[in-house]
């Protein structure tokens, strides 16, 4: 009977044949049995070890970054920390839809719904890449206008203009990247993003110092090797992109624009865009704040971020891990697993904390010495700010997992509401304060990071408390 339907109606055998394609390979339903029935401890570590690893390794070869650049001068520094919180700001748009695609990735394949993942893959594809040519066309020919909108110092701006330009098209690659990387994250192959990462890294830190140290370029060509790094990358998703039989590859006919597909996609990653847009500028406007103890402090406030970034980027990649074991199995209704998920990563993350921010504080005098350029004054200012931005390190531990888990269930609202207050509730209105209402002066700088780090710590857990409690009411099986 059904043979005689599809003789009669061969557009709709076409059809059936290509939802029957979407696949998955016998490594994605292995990691799938596996994300789903292993103990959690196993799988938080299986698949955030790898990308905490890559992320450790990404902030030391950041910080070797700024180190040549630091070569050029010291203005240098501070123009790139300033840049990058702008670029921050438009690169969040990429970043916060391969967020809200990898939750709903994550979910169908928990589900067992691989057509839905693999019409969700290909159309994210194509709305990146749109959404990165649209804006380079209307950024691009304005940078330097756009620059003095954004209230950048003149100074800056000379030393910048041209390098923002360059990133600019970086980002454009970089909107498929992310999408790429978390299509590799959703599907457990945190093994693949470390290598590929890794290639980029030693890709970028090569060109940076052909450029930097044997040709004698400038910031300019500092962003070029970024751009060639990037390109790495995104060739490696084209190859790994390329089964049209697979779930996660990339298929023209797969596009689908329906609400089913896009929808859910969309409404969780607006806030993720909003909260990362947002969450951005006002490190901008920190960073204007800055200015008040000189161009320097701009520069020092970052190779600060640079140095907590040992101990909460390696807490980042565990929350980016265990994001998506959460949404798979939220997917597959383990609920109990769920918030074993979230137990295992606090614990890992509050144990990475304290042992990498001891250590960077019992060598915080070598540390800021490789970014002082020779200048003591420099090196002072650095150290100065880290002491105190060193003590956020646990309380972001417990915060990334809290983020972990409420990305994972798509309630990116609330995350949103919490990474927004981090900077516009706990950091600007106390950073003010501390300018004009007492005489700590440049010491204020690193409080203030000390201050909104733990306060928004508290505020992840008092959230997760809440969400807790209302999810084991919703899901009984989850207690």
């Amino acid at each position: 009977m059904g043979n005689t339907a599809a003789l009669k109606n061969p557009a709709a055998a076409a059809v059936k044949v290509k939802k029957d394609n979407a696949k998955l390979s016998d490594r994605d339903a292995k990691f799938r049995e596996l994300s789903l029935t292993a103990p959690m401890w196993k799988v938080v570590l299986l698949v955030g070890g790898p990308l905490a690893l890559y992320q450790s390794l990404s902030q030391i070869f950041s910080i070797l970054d700024t180190m040549m650049a630091s070569h050029i001068s010291p203005e240098s520094v501070s123009a790139v920390a300033y840049l990058a919180q702008l670029n921050s700001i438009i690169s969040a748009l990429g970043g916060g839809l391969a967020v809200g695609a990898g939750i709903q990735i994550s979910r169908a394949y928990g589900e067992g719904n691989y057509q839905m993942v693999k019409k969700r893959v290909s159309t994210v594809y194509l709305l990146c890449l749109v959404l990165g040519a649209l804006l380079l066309a209307l950024i691009y020919p304005f940078a330097g206008q756009f620059l003095k909108l954004a209230g950048t110092p003149d100074g800056l701006i000379r030393a910048g203009a041209q390098y923002f330009r360059v990133q600019l098209i970086t980002m454009v690659v970089t909107f498929i990247n992310n999408v790429y990387i978390a299509i590799e994250r959703a599907r457990g192959n945190a093994k693949r993003i470390l290598w590929i990462n890794l290639a980029v890294i030693i890709t970028k830190l090569s060109l940076t110092a052909l450029f930097v140290y044997v040709l004698n370029s400038g910031l300019v060509m500092i962003a070029v090797a970024t751009l060639v790094s990037q390109c790495v990358l995104f060739v490696c998703g084209i190859i790994n992109s390329r089964d049209r039989n697979n779930a996660f590859g990339f298929s023209l006919s797969s596009i689908s624009f329906k609400g089913e597909v896009t929808k859910p996609v969309i409404s969780n990653s607006i806030p993720v865009v909003a909260e990362k847009m947002l969450f951005a500028s006002g490190k901008t406007v920190v960073n204007s704040m800055c200015t008040v103890y000189g161009d320097l402090m701009v520069g020092a406030m970052g190779v600060s971020n640079n140095l907590g970034g040992i101990s909460t980027n390696p807490q980042n990649g565990f929350e980016e891990g265990t994001s998506a074991i959460v949404s798979q199995n939220f997917g597959a209704k383990k609920y109990r697993r769920v918030l074993s998920a979230f137990y295992w990563t606090t614990v890992f993350n509050m144990i990475l904390g304290a042992v990498l921010s001891g250590l960077t504080l019992i060598f915080l005098t070598e540390l800021s010495s490789l970014f002082s350029g020779g200048d003591e004054n420099f090196r002072e200012m650095i150290a100065l700010v880290y002491r105190y931005e060193a003590y956020g390190a646990i309380p972001l531990g417990v915060n990334a997992a809290v983020m972990a888990l409420l990305l994972g269930l798509g309630k990116t609202k609330l995350t949103m509401m919490i990474n927004i207050s981090r900077v516009f509730v706990f950091r600007i209105p106390v950073f003010y304060f501390l300018q004009h209402f007492t005489n700590f002066g440049e010491a204020s700088v690193g409080m203030v990071m000390m201050i909104s780090n733990i306060s928004v710590a508290v505020m992840a857990v008092i959230t997760a408390f809440i969400v807790i409690r209302q999810f084991k009411k919703d899901y009984p099986d989850a207690s």
